[in-house]
């Protein structure tokens, strides 16, 4: 009874064991490749699959995931001789496992090897200067050429960046000198084009001025003349005005005897103011008939008349 129980604990086992190695649960963004007595059999797909014990085996099991790969650091010798120390970093995806598996012993360290050998031919392709300004061209020609290569083990090289360059020493500090006598070139230029500019600005700013103050006093004369002429013509009308307010004032009823009283109060100012004034008198031969210089004068008014008329 006891060997019967022992012996149904035992088959109780082995069913237990084979149960479990038969049911294989793969992760996601994973790939187990399955060999059936050595041989490839399939490809397990994430979830849960049934393979036959001891007989299937999990050969190699695959990340599907990108997967970053530090390339070493190598030193690369450009087109002018120049060594240069160079670090990178490679991103591939396994595309198909069952290559990944078979194509390569490792594919791994096969995509390093090719990518710094493919390193130093780009770079020595290239003269220092574009080593540091020609990147992207760098990174692409990497990973044209390792991705042609890298088909045949199932992985897909995504990108390859550049890390680093590092220069030797020497050549480091001469380029710091040339970049510190190019900022000294580039800071005398920018001095001698501010003078330059606040010269011409000066220049522009007195031949602005001196036009301003040649139009204003060309406007000041302008103003001055058309002011000149403006009282001469208002002087001129004015005085056409008492003229013809006089004329009329003459035709007009009592006007001759209004004039002749007039000359005869000028007349004897005339007289007064002259003898005020200088030593010298000049007395006219007819003083004493000032009514005939009178009626003299009158007359020329009374003749002056009609010729206006």
């Amino acid at each position: 009874m006891d060997g019967i129980l022992i012996l149904g604990v035992v088959i109780l086992i082995l069913v237990i064991v084979v149960a479990a190695k038969s049911v294989k649960v793969v992760p996601q963004q994973h790939a187990w490749v399955v060999e059936r007595l050595g041989k490839y059999h399939e490809t397990l797909a994430p979830g849960a699959s049934l393979v036959i014990p001891f007989i299937d085996r999990v050969a190699y099991k695959h990340v599907l995931k990108e997967i970053p790969l530090d390339v070493p650091s190598q030193v690369c010798i450009t087109r002018d001789n120049t060594q240069l120390q160079v670090d990178g970093i490679l991103y591939f995806q396994v595309t198909d496992p069952m290559r990944a598996s078979y194509g390569s012993s490792n594919f791994v360290v096969a995509i390093t090897q090719l990518a710094q050998t493919t390193l130093r031919s780009v770079i020595g392709k290239l003269e220092l200067d574009k080593t540091f300004e020609e990147r992207d061209v760098i990174n692409h020609s990497v990973v044209s050429a390792i991705d042609q290569s890298a088909m045949n083990w199932g992985v897909k090289v995504l990108r390859y960046e550049i890390k680093d360059l590092t220069p030797p020493k020497e050549i480091l500090h001469a380029m710091q000198a040339q970049i510190t006598a190019e900022r000294e070139k580039r800071a005398l230029i920018a001095a001698s084009e501010g003078r330059r500019q606040e010269q011409i600005n000066i220049a522009t700013g007195e031949r602005e001025a001196s036009i301003a103050r040649s139009e204003g006093e060309k406007q000041a004369v302008i103003n001055k003349a058309q002011g000149e002429a403006a009282s001469v013509l208002a002087i001129a009308e004015a005085t056409a005005s008492a003229i013809r307010q006089v004329a009329a004032a003459i035709q007009a009823p009592g006007g001759m005897d209004a004039v002749s009283l007039k000359v005869a109060e000028r007349y004897v100012d005339a007289f007064g103011n002259l003898a005020k004034t200088n030593n010298s008198i000049i007395v006219p031969a007819n003083l004493a008939d000032i009514s005939g210089l009178i009626a003299a004068a009158m007359q020329v008014v009374k003749s002056q008349a009609p010729s206006r008329a």
